[in-house]
Protein backbone atom coordinates (compact mmCIF):
# COMPACT_ATOMS: atom_id res chain seq x y z
CA UNK A 1 0.00 0.00 0.00
CA UNK A 2 2.97 2.16 0.70
CA UNK A 3 4.21 1.75 -2.45
CA UNK A 4 1.22 2.80 -4.25
CA UNK A 5 0.95 5.61 -2.49
CA UNK A 6 4.71 6.72 -3.54
CA UNK A 7 3.53 5.80 -6.98
CA UNK A 8 0.91 8.61 -6.97
CA UNK A 9 3.08 10.71 -5.33
CA UNK A 10 5.46 10.49 -8.73
CA UNK A 11 2.91 11.14 -11.08
CA UNK A 12 1.51 13.93 -9.45
CA UNK A 13 4.39 15.69 -9.09
CA UNK A 14 4.81 14.76 -13.20
CA UNK A 15 1.36 16.31 -13.48
CA UNK A 16 2.68 19.65 -11.52
CA UNK A 17 5.33 19.94 -14.07
CA UNK A 18 3.49 19.77 -17.10
CA UNK A 19 1.35 22.32 -15.81
CA UNK A 20 3.86 24.94 -14.90
CA UNK A 21 5.23 24.44 -18.67
CA UNK A 22 2.16 24.53 -20.57
CA UNK A 23 -0.18 26.49 -18.31
CA UNK A 24 2.03 28.71 -15.79
CA UNK A 25 4.44 29.74 -18.46
CA UNK A 26 2.96 29.04 -21.70
CA UNK A 27 5.45 32.00 -23.62
CA UNK A 28 8.53 30.85 -22.69
CA UNK A 29 11.19 28.65 -23.69
CA UNK A 30 12.22 25.70 -21.11
CA UNK A 31 15.57 25.19 -20.70
CA UNK A 32 17.39 21.93 -21.69
CA UNK A 33 18.87 21.66 -17.51
CA UNK A 34 15.27 21.91 -16.65
CA UNK A 35 13.96 18.83 -18.76
CA UNK A 36 16.98 17.01 -17.77
CA UNK A 37 16.68 17.26 -14.51
CA UNK A 38 12.95 16.47 -14.19
CA UNK A 39 13.56 13.07 -16.44
CA UNK A 40 16.63 12.30 -14.16
CA UNK A 41 14.30 12.19 -11.06
CA UNK A 42 11.90 10.33 -12.86
CA UNK A 43 14.24 7.84 -13.52
CA UNK A 44 15.80 7.52 -10.50
CA UNK A 45 12.58 7.01 -8.23
CA UNK A 46 10.69 5.02 -10.92
CA UNK A 47 12.76 2.10 -10.70
CA UNK A 48 12.35 1.86 -6.61
CA UNK A 49 8.71 2.23 -6.70
CA UNK A 50 8.61 -0.90 -9.67
CA UNK A 51 7.24 1.09 -12.40
CA UNK A 52 9.31 -0.70 -15.09
CA UNK A 53 7.52 1.17 -17.64
CA UNK A 54 8.04 4.93 -16.45
CA UNK A 55 11.78 3.56 -16.12
CA UNK A 56 12.25 2.29 -19.68
CA UNK A 57 10.17 5.80 -21.19
CA UNK A 58 12.50 8.32 -18.88
CA UNK A 59 15.33 6.27 -19.56
CA UNK A 60 14.81 6.63 -23.45
CA UNK A 61 14.02 10.21 -23.22
CA UNK A 62 17.43 11.18 -21.81
CA UNK A 63 19.14 9.01 -23.81
CA UNK A 64 17.43 11.46 -26.97
CA UNK A 65 18.02 14.33 -24.66
CA UNK A 66 21.58 13.78 -25.00
CA UNK A 67 21.59 14.98 -28.64
CA UNK A 68 20.12 18.41 -27.92
CA UNK A 69 21.84 19.31 -24.72
CA UNK A 70 21.84 23.48 -24.76
CA UNK A 71 18.72 23.30 -26.32
CA UNK A 72 15.81 25.72 -25.31
CA UNK A 73 12.36 24.09 -26.00
CA UNK A 74 9.64 25.86 -27.90
CA UNK A 75 6.18 24.13 -26.09
CA UNK A 76 4.91 22.14 -29.55
CA UNK A 77 8.24 20.47 -29.46
CA UNK A 78 8.31 19.36 -25.66
CA UNK A 79 4.90 18.67 -25.96
CA UNK A 80 6.04 16.20 -28.57
CA UNK A 81 9.51 15.39 -26.68
CA UNK A 82 7.26 14.23 -23.53
CA UNK A 83 4.02 12.76 -25.41
CA UNK A 84 4.86 9.36 -24.36
CA UNK A 85 5.43 10.25 -20.76
CA UNK A 86 2.46 12.00 -20.09
CA UNK A 87 0.19 9.87 -22.07
CA UNK A 88 1.80 6.85 -19.83
CA UNK A 89 0.91 9.21 -16.73
CA UNK A 90 -2.73 9.36 -18.08
CA UNK A 91 -3.11 6.28 -18.39
CA UNK A 92 -1.35 5.12 -15.33
CA UNK A 93 -3.51 7.55 -13.44
CA UNK A 94 -7.16 6.20 -15.09
CA UNK A 95 -5.95 2.57 -15.58
CA UNK A 96 -8.47 -0.09 -15.91
CA UNK A 97 -8.43 -3.38 -17.31
CA UNK A 98 -9.52 -3.37 -20.70
CA UNK A 99 -12.22 -5.36 -22.11
CA UNK A 100 -11.65 -5.15 -25.63
CA UNK A 101 -14.89 -4.27 -27.40
CA UNK A 102 -15.82 -4.03 -31.33
CA UNK A 103 -17.12 -0.23 -30.82
CA UNK A 104 -14.73 1.03 -33.91
CA UNK A 105 -14.57 0.46 -37.72
CA UNK A 106 -12.71 -2.64 -38.34
CA UNK A 107 -9.45 -1.82 -40.13
CA UNK A 108 -9.49 -5.19 -42.74
CA UNK A 109 -7.12 -8.46 -41.08
CA UNK A 110 -5.67 -6.56 -37.39
CA UNK A 111 -4.21 -8.63 -35.49
CA UNK A 112 -5.97 -8.71 -31.61
CA UNK A 113 -3.17 -9.13 -28.75
CA UNK A 114 -3.94 -9.88 -25.01
CA UNK A 115 -1.30 -8.62 -22.55
CA UNK A 116 -1.84 -10.38 -19.01
CA UNK A 117 0.68 -8.79 -16.42
CA UNK A 118 0.34 -6.60 -13.27
CA UNK A 119 3.30 -4.17 -13.41
CA UNK A 120 0.80 -1.53 -14.63
CA UNK A 121 3.13 1.05 -16.20
CA UNK A 122 4.73 -1.86 -17.94
CA UNK A 123 1.57 -3.47 -18.93
CA UNK A 124 0.57 0.28 -20.56
CA UNK A 125 4.04 0.30 -21.82
CA UNK A 126 3.85 -2.54 -24.17
CA UNK A 127 0.16 -1.92 -25.65
CA UNK A 128 1.31 1.37 -26.70
CA UNK A 129 4.07 0.22 -28.38
CA UNK A 130 1.65 -2.56 -29.73
CA UNK A 131 -0.39 -0.38 -31.14
CA UNK A 132 1.88 1.85 -32.45
CA UNK A 133 2.61 -1.30 -35.23
CA UNK A 134 -1.31 -1.12 -35.59
CA UNK A 135 -2.12 -4.09 -33.93
CA UNK A 136 -5.32 -4.16 -31.26
CA UNK A 137 -4.48 -4.79 -27.60
CA UNK A 138 -6.59 -5.80 -25.08
CA UNK A 139 -5.07 -5.24 -21.37
CA UNK A 140 -5.38 -7.74 -17.44
CA UNK A 141 -3.82 -7.19 -14.42
CA UNK A 142 -6.40 -9.81 -13.15
CA UNK A 143 -5.81 -13.67 -14.18
CA UNK A 144 -9.40 -14.68 -13.47
CA UNK A 145 -10.74 -11.98 -15.91
CA UNK A 146 -7.87 -12.66 -18.28
CA UNK A 147 -9.15 -16.27 -19.06
CA UNK A 148 -12.80 -15.23 -19.43
CA UNK A 149 -11.70 -12.55 -21.86
CA UNK A 150 -9.98 -14.73 -23.85
CA UNK A 151 -12.28 -17.38 -24.46
CA UNK A 152 -15.07 -14.74 -25.58
CA UNK A 153 -12.49 -12.84 -28.26
CA UNK A 154 -9.91 -15.34 -28.71
CA UNK A 155 -6.72 -13.39 -29.78
CA UNK A 156 -4.16 -13.90 -32.13
CA UNK A 157 -1.00 -13.52 -29.45
CA UNK A 158 -1.23 -14.18 -25.70
CA UNK A 159 1.48 -12.37 -23.62
CA UNK A 160 1.46 -12.82 -20.27
CA UNK A 161 3.35 -12.25 -17.35
CA UNK A 162 4.70 -15.45 -15.11
CA UNK A 163 5.04 -13.58 -11.63
CA UNK A 164 1.18 -12.73 -11.07
CA UNK A 165 0.13 -11.96 -7.65
CA UNK A 166 -2.80 -14.74 -7.57
CA UNK A 167 -2.08 -17.14 -10.08
CA UNK A 168 0.77 -17.30 -11.93
CA UNK A 169 0.78 -17.64 -15.35
CA UNK A 170 2.03 -21.15 -15.68
CA UNK A 171 -1.60 -22.28 -14.24
CA UNK A 172 -3.15 -19.67 -16.64
CA UNK A 173 -1.35 -21.85 -19.43
CA UNK A 174 -2.29 -24.78 -18.45
CA UNK A 175 -5.74 -23.61 -17.78
CA UNK A 176 -6.13 -22.26 -21.19
CA UNK A 177 -4.56 -25.44 -23.15
CA UNK A 178 -6.89 -27.90 -21.79
CA UNK A 179 -10.05 -25.67 -22.85
CA UNK A 180 -8.47 -24.53 -26.54
CA UNK A 181 -6.30 -27.21 -27.16
CA UNK A 182 -7.92 -27.32 -30.81
CA UNK A 183 -7.10 -23.93 -31.73
CA UNK A 184 -3.55 -22.33 -32.71
CA UNK A 185 -3.28 -19.17 -30.74
CA UNK A 186 0.78 -18.02 -29.95
CA UNK A 187 1.49 -17.51 -26.41
CA UNK A 188 4.24 -15.37 -25.15
CA UNK A 189 5.59 -15.80 -22.15
CA UNK A 190 7.46 -12.91 -19.89
CA UNK A 191 9.06 -12.88 -17.20
CA UNK A 192 12.05 -11.41 -14.37
CA UNK A 193 12.85 -15.02 -13.52
CA UNK A 194 15.47 -16.48 -16.88
CA UNK A 195 16.52 -19.67 -14.58
CA UNK A 196 16.35 -22.89 -17.01
CA UNK A 197 13.68 -24.57 -14.63
CA UNK A 198 11.42 -21.26 -15.58
CA UNK A 199 11.47 -21.53 -19.33
CA UNK A 200 11.33 -25.19 -19.38
CA UNK A 201 8.34 -25.06 -17.38
CA UNK A 202 7.13 -22.10 -20.08
CA UNK A 203 7.21 -24.34 -22.98
CA UNK A 204 5.60 -27.42 -21.13
CA UNK A 205 2.73 -25.44 -20.38
CA UNK A 206 2.67 -24.73 -23.92
CA UNK A 207 4.41 -21.44 -24.22
CA UNK A 208 5.68 -20.26 -27.79
CA UNK A 209 7.90 -18.29 -26.82
CA UNK A 210 10.04 -16.88 -23.92
CA UNK A 211 10.94 -13.26 -22.85
CA UNK A 212 13.28 -12.20 -20.01
CA UNK A 213 12.24 -8.68 -18.26
CA UNK A 214 13.70 -6.02 -18.74
CA UNK A 215 12.40 -6.12 -21.86
CA UNK A 216 14.02 -4.98 -25.15
CA UNK A 217 11.25 -3.27 -26.86
CA UNK A 218 12.56 -3.48 -30.53
CA UNK A 219 13.09 -7.13 -30.09
CA UNK A 220 9.87 -7.90 -28.49
CA UNK A 221 8.36 -5.98 -30.99
CA UNK A 222 10.05 -8.35 -33.53
CA UNK A 223 9.61 -11.60 -31.82
CA UNK A 224 5.69 -10.65 -31.44
CA UNK A 225 5.19 -9.79 -35.22
CA UNK A 226 7.19 -13.54 -35.67
CA UNK A 227 4.31 -15.31 -33.94
CA UNK A 228 1.26 -13.36 -35.64
CA UNK A 229 2.71 -14.09 -38.94
CA UNK A 230 2.91 -18.10 -37.44
CA UNK A 231 -0.57 -17.49 -36.73
CA UNK A 232 -1.56 -15.88 -40.17
CA UNK A 233 0.11 -18.88 -42.27
CA UNK A 234 -1.69 -21.44 -39.84
CA UNK A 235 -5.32 -19.31 -40.39
CA UNK A 236 -4.53 -19.11 -44.65
CA UNK A 237 -4.28 -23.08 -44.43
CA UNK A 238 -7.43 -23.59 -44.34
CA UNK A 239 -10.86 -22.00 -46.07
CA UNK A 240 -13.85 -22.73 -43.96
CA UNK A 241 -13.87 -21.78 -40.44
CA UNK A 242 -14.35 -25.05 -38.04
CA UNK A 243 -17.14 -23.64 -35.93
CA UNK A 244 -19.76 -22.48 -38.22
CA UNK A 245 -18.60 -24.30 -41.21
CA UNK A 246 -18.98 -20.69 -43.75
CA UNK A 247 -16.15 -19.57 -45.20
CA UNK A 248 -13.54 -17.56 -43.29
CA UNK A 249 -11.75 -14.38 -43.64
CA UNK A 250 -8.86 -15.46 -45.49
CA UNK A 251 -11.08 -16.73 -48.42
CA UNK A 252 -13.13 -13.25 -47.99
CA UNK A 253 -10.13 -12.25 -49.34
CA UNK A 254 -10.05 -13.91 -51.78
CA UNK A 255 -13.31 -12.87 -53.51
CA UNK A 256 -13.01 -9.32 -52.77
CA UNK A 257 -10.04 -9.29 -55.03
CA UNK A 258 -11.85 -11.34 -57.62
CA UNK A 259 -14.71 -8.70 -57.17
CA UNK A 260 -12.82 -6.26 -57.39
CA UNK A 261 -10.81 -7.28 -60.23
CA UNK A 262 -14.18 -8.11 -62.35
CA UNK A 263 -15.72 -4.80 -61.66
CA UNK A 264 -12.81 -3.05 -62.74
CA UNK A 265 -13.33 -5.35 -66.13
CA UNK A 266 -17.18 -5.00 -66.36
CA UNK A 267 -18.37 -1.82 -64.16
CA UNK A 268 -20.38 -4.83 -62.53
CA UNK A 269 -20.68 -3.52 -59.07
CA UNK A 270 -21.18 -5.91 -55.94
CA UNK A 271 -22.48 -4.93 -52.10
CA UNK A 272 -20.87 -6.26 -49.07
CA UNK A 273 -22.96 -6.63 -45.62
CA UNK A 274 -21.39 -7.23 -42.20
CA UNK A 275 -23.82 -8.61 -39.77
CA UNK A 276 -23.03 -8.79 -36.00
CA UNK A 277 -25.24 -10.62 -33.40
CA UNK A 278 -26.49 -8.26 -30.46
CA UNK A 279 -25.26 -8.60 -27.48
CA UNK A 280 -23.28 -11.56 -27.59
CA UNK A 281 -21.39 -11.36 -24.49
CA UNK A 282 -24.51 -11.01 -22.71
CA UNK A 283 -25.51 -14.82 -24.28
CA UNK A 284 -21.80 -16.56 -23.15
CA UNK A 285 -22.12 -14.59 -19.82
CA UNK A 286 -25.59 -16.10 -18.76
CA UNK A 287 -25.62 -19.50 -20.48
CA UNK A 288 -22.06 -19.95 -20.85
CA UNK A 289 -19.68 -20.27 -24.31
CA UNK A 290 -20.68 -23.50 -25.34
CA UNK A 291 -24.91 -21.91 -25.74
CA UNK A 292 -23.10 -18.91 -27.73
CA UNK A 293 -20.92 -21.75 -29.91
CA UNK A 294 -24.67 -22.75 -30.98
CA UNK A 295 -25.78 -19.67 -31.56
CA UNK A 296 -23.00 -18.99 -33.70
CA UNK A 297 -23.92 -22.05 -35.66
CA UNK A 298 -27.36 -21.47 -35.76
CA UNK A 299 -26.93 -18.15 -37.12
CA UNK A 300 -24.36 -19.57 -40.05
CA UNK A 301 -26.95 -21.79 -40.96
CA UNK A 302 -29.69 -19.66 -40.73
CA UNK A 303 -27.59 -17.24 -43.29
CA UNK A 304 -26.73 -19.81 -45.53
CA UNK A 305 -30.36 -20.83 -45.98
CA UNK A 306 -31.74 -17.62 -46.40
CA UNK A 307 -29.29 -15.76 -48.74
CA UNK A 308 -29.49 -16.39 -52.64
CA UNK A 309 -27.16 -19.10 -54.50
CA UNK A 310 -25.32 -16.48 -55.66
CA UNK A 311 -24.26 -14.85 -52.30
CA UNK A 312 -21.70 -15.99 -49.94
CA UNK A 313 -21.35 -16.51 -46.28
CA UNK A 314 -18.24 -15.95 -44.38
CA UNK A 315 -17.54 -16.19 -40.83
CA UNK A 316 -15.46 -12.47 -40.31
CA UNK A 317 -14.90 -13.27 -36.53
CA UNK A 318 -16.34 -13.55 -33.02
CA UNK A 319 -20.00 -12.84 -33.57
CA UNK A 320 -19.35 -10.82 -37.17
CA UNK A 321 -20.29 -12.09 -40.43
CA UNK A 322 -19.96 -10.79 -43.84
CA UNK A 323 -22.26 -11.65 -46.69
CA UNK A 324 -21.01 -10.89 -50.30
CA UNK A 325 -23.64 -10.08 -52.84
CA UNK A 326 -22.85 -9.75 -56.24
CA UNK A 327 -24.40 -7.93 -58.71
CA UNK A 328 -26.15 -6.17 -55.89
CA UNK A 329 -27.09 -2.70 -55.35
CA UNK A 330 -27.02 -1.71 -51.54
CA UNK A 331 -30.73 -1.29 -51.54
CA UNK A 332 -31.09 -4.74 -52.79
CA UNK A 333 -28.59 -5.83 -50.19
CA UNK A 334 -30.38 -4.15 -47.47
CA UNK A 335 -33.74 -5.29 -48.20
CA UNK A 336 -32.29 -9.11 -48.23
CA UNK A 337 -30.44 -8.25 -45.07
CA UNK A 338 -33.71 -6.99 -43.22
CA UNK A 339 -35.57 -10.15 -44.53
CA UNK A 340 -32.83 -12.13 -42.70
CA UNK A 341 -33.15 -9.99 -39.65
CA UNK A 342 -36.83 -10.20 -39.43
CA UNK A 343 -36.66 -14.14 -39.62
CA UNK A 344 -33.67 -14.75 -37.21
CA UNK A 345 -35.22 -12.88 -34.58
CA UNK A 346 -38.23 -15.18 -34.17
CA UNK A 347 -35.73 -18.04 -33.83
CA UNK A 348 -36.39 -19.27 -30.30
CA UNK A 349 -33.46 -21.05 -28.48
CA UNK A 350 -34.04 -22.81 -25.35
CA UNK A 351 -31.22 -23.07 -22.37
CA UNK A 352 -31.11 -23.75 -18.69
CA UNK A 353 -35.22 -23.92 -18.55
CA UNK A 354 -34.91 -20.48 -20.37
CA UNK A 355 -35.90 -19.48 -23.71
CA UNK A 356 -34.52 -16.43 -25.79
CA UNK A 357 -33.64 -14.65 -28.96
CA UNK A 358 -31.12 -13.18 -30.60
CA UNK A 359 -30.85 -10.38 -33.13
CA UNK A 360 -28.12 -8.47 -35.34
CA UNK A 361 -27.30 -5.31 -36.49
CA UNK A 362 -26.43 -5.07 -40.26
CA UNK A 363 -23.91 -2.07 -42.09
CA UNK A 364 -24.21 -2.49 -46.01
CA UNK A 365 -21.87 -0.65 -48.71
CA UNK A 366 -22.34 -0.99 -52.68
CA UNK A 367 -18.92 -1.13 -53.90
CA UNK A 368 -18.80 1.50 -57.24
CA UNK A 369 -15.50 3.34 -57.21
CA UNK A 370 -12.46 1.55 -59.15
CA UNK A 371 -10.15 3.43 -56.79
CA UNK A 372 -11.64 1.66 -53.71
CA UNK A 373 -9.60 -1.31 -52.09
CA UNK A 374 -11.17 -4.07 -50.83
CA UNK A 375 -10.32 -2.53 -46.52
CA UNK A 376 -12.07 0.53 -47.72
CA UNK A 377 -15.02 -1.36 -48.90
CA UNK A 378 -15.00 -3.14 -45.33
CA UNK A 379 -14.54 0.18 -43.56
CA UNK A 380 -16.95 1.64 -45.10
CA UNK A 381 -19.61 -1.36 -44.73
CA UNK A 382 -18.45 -0.97 -40.69
CA UNK A 383 -19.30 2.34 -40.60
CA UNK A 384 -22.71 2.03 -41.43
CA UNK A 385 -22.76 -1.23 -39.06
CA UNK A 386 -21.78 1.41 -36.29
CA UNK A 387 -24.67 3.70 -37.31
CA UNK A 388 -27.10 0.85 -36.90
CA UNK A 389 -25.65 0.01 -33.10
CA UNK A 390 -25.83 3.43 -32.02
CA UNK A 391 -29.73 3.65 -33.38
CA UNK A 392 -30.41 1.07 -31.04
CA UNK A 393 -29.41 -2.05 -32.87
CA UNK A 394 -31.21 -4.84 -34.53
CA UNK A 395 -31.51 -2.63 -37.81
CA UNK A 396 -30.06 -2.44 -40.84
CA UNK A 397 -28.20 0.65 -42.26
CA UNK A 398 -26.13 1.55 -45.56
CA UNK A 399 -23.27 3.81 -45.77
CA UNK A 400 -23.25 7.20 -48.32
CA UNK A 401 -19.94 8.48 -49.03
CA UNK A 402 -19.40 12.17 -47.87
CA UNK A 403 -16.96 14.42 -49.96
CA UNK A 404 -15.50 17.53 -47.86
CA UNK A 405 -15.11 20.84 -49.02
CA UNK A 406 -12.08 22.05 -50.36
CA UNK A 407 -9.85 24.30 -47.62
CA UNK A 408 -12.34 24.39 -44.79
CA UNK A 409 -11.04 25.52 -41.03
CA UNK A 410 -12.73 24.36 -38.33
CA UNK A 411 -11.44 25.90 -34.57
CA UNK A 412 -10.97 23.31 -32.11
CA UNK A 413 -11.44 24.30 -28.38
CA UNK A 414 -10.08 21.98 -25.62
CA UNK A 415 -11.60 22.66 -22.59
CA UNK A 416 -10.39 21.35 -19.43
CA UNK A 417 -9.01 21.52 -16.24
CA UNK A 418 -6.47 18.94 -16.18
CA UNK A 419 -3.08 19.58 -17.15
CA UNK A 420 -2.17 16.18 -18.63
CA UNK A 421 -5.76 15.91 -20.51
CA UNK A 422 -4.86 19.19 -22.15
CA UNK A 423 -1.73 18.04 -23.69
CA UNK A 424 -2.74 14.91 -25.08
CA UNK A 425 -5.98 15.95 -26.38
CA UNK A 426 -3.88 19.13 -28.50
CA UNK A 427 -1.34 16.42 -29.23
CA UNK A 428 -3.88 13.81 -30.50
CA UNK A 429 -5.50 16.82 -32.55
CA UNK A 430 -2.71 18.07 -34.36
CA UNK A 431 -1.89 14.08 -35.55
CA UNK A 432 -5.54 13.82 -36.64
CA UNK A 433 -6.29 12.87 -40.38
CA UNK A 434 -9.04 15.16 -41.26
CA UNK A 435 -8.56 14.93 -45.16
CA UNK A 436 -9.58 18.69 -46.66
CA UNK A 437 -10.14 20.14 -43.15
CA UNK A 438 -7.74 22.27 -41.47
CA UNK A 439 -7.76 22.32 -37.60
CA UNK A 440 -6.96 25.69 -35.93
CA UNK A 441 -6.64 24.48 -32.18
CA UNK A 442 -6.07 26.01 -28.94
CA UNK A 443 -6.67 24.72 -25.31
CA UNK A 444 -8.02 26.71 -22.21
CA UNK A 445 -7.85 25.44 -18.55
CA UNK A 446 -11.37 26.39 -17.79
CA UNK A 447 -14.38 27.91 -18.85
CA UNK A 448 -13.90 31.68 -18.18
CA UNK A 449 -10.48 31.44 -20.24
CA UNK A 450 -12.36 30.34 -23.51
CA UNK A 451 -14.97 33.18 -22.94
CA UNK A 452 -11.96 35.59 -22.35
CA UNK A 453 -10.74 34.55 -25.31
CA UNK A 454 -13.58 35.60 -27.36
CA UNK A 455 -12.69 32.11 -29.32
CA UNK A 456 -16.29 31.88 -30.65
CA UNK A 457 -16.34 34.91 -32.43
CA UNK A 458 -13.75 33.70 -35.22
CA UNK A 459 -15.54 33.16 -37.68
CA UNK A 460 -16.23 29.50 -39.18
CA UNK A 461 -17.36 26.20 -37.74
CA UNK A 462 -16.25 25.68 -33.73
CA UNK A 463 -15.89 21.82 -32.31
CA UNK A 464 -15.35 22.11 -28.04
CA UNK A 465 -14.22 19.16 -26.70
CA UNK A 466 -15.24 20.48 -23.00
CA UNK A 467 -14.82 18.73 -19.76
CA UNK A 468 -18.17 18.20 -17.73
CA UNK A 469 -16.70 19.00 -14.12
CA UNK A 470 -14.34 22.05 -13.66
CA UNK A 471 -14.03 24.74 -10.97
CA UNK A 472 -14.58 28.54 -11.53
CA UNK A 473 -16.97 27.56 -14.31
CA UNK A 474 -18.72 23.97 -14.50
CA UNK A 475 -18.99 22.62 -17.63
CA UNK A 476 -22.48 22.12 -18.19
CA UNK A 477 -22.63 25.98 -17.78
CA UNK A 478 -20.17 26.47 -20.44
CA UNK A 479 -22.00 24.50 -22.29
CA UNK A 480 -25.43 25.60 -21.80
CA UNK A 481 -23.88 29.62 -22.34
CA UNK A 482 -22.59 28.26 -25.87
CA UNK A 483 -25.43 27.09 -27.20
CA UNK A 484 -27.41 30.18 -26.70
CA UNK A 485 -24.83 31.97 -28.48
CA UNK A 486 -25.60 33.73 -31.58
CA UNK A 487 -23.36 31.40 -33.91
CA UNK A 488 -24.79 28.51 -31.73
CA UNK A 489 -25.77 26.53 -34.69
CA UNK A 490 -22.07 26.49 -36.17
CA UNK A 491 -20.99 24.87 -32.83
CA UNK A 492 -20.40 20.90 -32.11
CA UNK A 493 -19.81 20.21 -28.61
CA UNK A 494 -18.10 16.61 -27.29
CA UNK A 495 -18.84 16.66 -23.66
CA UNK A 496 -15.73 14.52 -21.57
CA UNK A 497 -16.18 14.04 -17.67
CA UNK A 498 -16.74 11.52 -15.34
CA UNK A 499 -20.41 12.12 -15.25
CA UNK A 500 -22.62 8.72 -15.27
CA UNK A 501 -25.62 8.97 -14.30
CA UNK A 502 -28.60 9.39 -16.40
CA UNK A 503 -29.99 12.37 -15.78
CA UNK A 504 -26.38 14.53 -16.48
CA UNK A 505 -25.68 12.81 -19.78
CA UNK A 506 -29.95 13.27 -20.48
CA UNK A 507 -28.98 17.21 -19.26
CA UNK A 508 -25.94 17.98 -21.33
CA UNK A 509 -27.28 16.25 -24.40
CA UNK A 510 -30.73 18.52 -23.76
CA UNK A 511 -28.72 21.41 -23.56
CA UNK A 512 -26.96 20.71 -27.12
CA UNK A 513 -24.32 18.18 -27.03
CA UNK A 514 -23.39 16.15 -29.78
CA UNK A 515 -21.68 13.49 -28.45
CA UNK A 516 -20.35 12.72 -24.28
CA UNK A 517 -18.11 10.19 -23.44
CA UNK A 518 -17.20 9.13 -19.55
CA UNK A 519 -13.33 9.19 -17.82
CA UNK A 520 -11.81 7.32 -18.37
CA UNK A 521 -11.41 6.76 -21.49
CA UNK A 522 -8.89 5.06 -23.94
CA UNK A 523 -7.09 7.91 -26.37
CA UNK A 524 -7.17 5.51 -29.27
CA UNK A 525 -11.40 5.43 -29.38
CA UNK A 526 -11.43 8.99 -28.71
CA UNK A 527 -9.15 10.28 -31.48
CA UNK A 528 -11.36 8.12 -33.81
CA UNK A 529 -14.56 9.62 -32.23
CA UNK A 530 -13.50 12.99 -32.49
CA UNK A 531 -12.52 12.30 -36.13
CA UNK A 532 -15.97 10.78 -36.97
CA UNK A 533 -17.43 14.23 -35.05
CA UNK A 534 -15.77 16.12 -37.78
CA UNK A 535 -16.05 14.20 -40.82
CA UNK A 536 -20.11 14.76 -40.38
CA UNK A 537 -19.49 18.36 -39.65
CA UNK A 538 -18.84 18.75 -42.91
Amino acid sequence: MALEKYQHLLFEKIKQQISSWFDDRPDELVDHAEVYQFLHSIKGTSGTIHLGGLLFVSSKLLDRLEANEGLKWQKDDLREFLFELISLSYEYEHFKESDYKKNEPCCGDVPLIQIIDDDVTMLILLKEALEDKGWMVMTNTEPDKAVSLYYDLQPDCLVIDVDLPSKNGFQLLESIQLHNHKQFIPKVVISSQIDRITRMNAYEMGADDFIEKPIDMEEFLVRINRQLQRKQIFDQSVLIDELTQVYNRRFLSDQMERYLKDFERTGTSFSVGILDLDYFKKINDTYGHLTGDKVLEAFALFLKEQTRSTDIVFRYGGEEFVVLFPRTNDQEAAEVAKRILEGFSKVEFKEQGQSFHVSFSAGIYMANNSTEGSLDILKKADQALYEAKEKGRACVESANEAMLPANKILNVSVIDDDAIIRTLLVRVLQNIDTDKVLLNIESYENGEKFFEAARLEEEGKHFLILDGVMPVMDGIEVLGKVKSAENASQVNVLMLTGRKTEYDIARALKLGADDYVTKPFSITELQARIQRLIQRMF
